[in-house]
């Protein structure tokens, strides 16, 4: 068993759900949720979301919310205006240009109003089952302090992953990860969890 195996095991023996995972097995909820959680807590976001998915289920039904209608539902998640702007005008492209369907290319998706390329990814791997490495300040800060990589920013983070990790693992990597992170919130609960399970020694780099 690797290093990565090895952390991937115990990451499941301790996962718990991330919350957005609710949604994985609905194209549609997966998207606009993942969206809308943007420098927003998850917590948050499953409440707004499920707040907006009983007035529009589907994207048929978004794309005839007013802009209005659709802050009011999703407020207080973060930048709230400007996603209910984004929803509003994904809502229409993938009626018009996907026949109503969430398409399943990054490159597609990422032409989606306010759909970059961690929310894309995000889209691939939970509600398509597509191999994608999705990382957010969880994995970015997790697989830092393990070591596997030494790097500064997320899109660093994300080419040096695909490089060393087993395309078979990049589903799982990003709930593992932000499991991990959601439950060990501070650096220093983080590296004690880390190190009882033999997985960083303890000259890992402070973030």
């Amino acid at each position: 068993m690797n290093r990565y195996q090895k952390t991937f095991k115990v990451f499941k023996d301790h996962y718990v759900l991330v919350p957005l995972e609710v949604y994985a097995d609905n194209p549609y909820k997966t998207l606009v949720a993942t969206m809308m959680s943007a420098r927003t807590n998850d917590d948050t976001t499953v409440i707004a979301a499920d707040r907006l998915f009983k007035k529009a289920p589907n994207v048929f039904a978004l794309a005839k919310l007013s802009e209005s209608e659709i802050q009011k539902r999703i407020y207080p998640v973060g930048f709230y205006r400007t996603k209910a702007k984004h929803l509003q005008s994904l809502a229409s492209k993938i009626i018009t240009d996907y026949e109503g369907t969430v398409p399943q290319t990054r490159e597609q998706l990422m032409s989606l109003p306010g759909v970059g390329r961690k929310t894309a990814n995000l889209v691939l791997n939970r509600a398509f089952g597509i191999p994608a490495i999705a990382v957010d300040i969880h994995v970015h800060r997790i697989t830092n302090m393990l070591g596997w990589v030494d790097t500064k920013t997320p899109e660093k983070t994300e080419v040096e992953l695909m490089r060393i990790i087993p395309k078979e693992m990049w589903t799982d990597l990003n709930k593992l990860f932000v499991s991990i992170g959601r439950q060990f919130r501070s650096h220093k609960k983080l590296k004690e969890f880390l190190e009882e399970n033999n997985l960083v020694n303890t000259k890992a780099p402070t973030l």
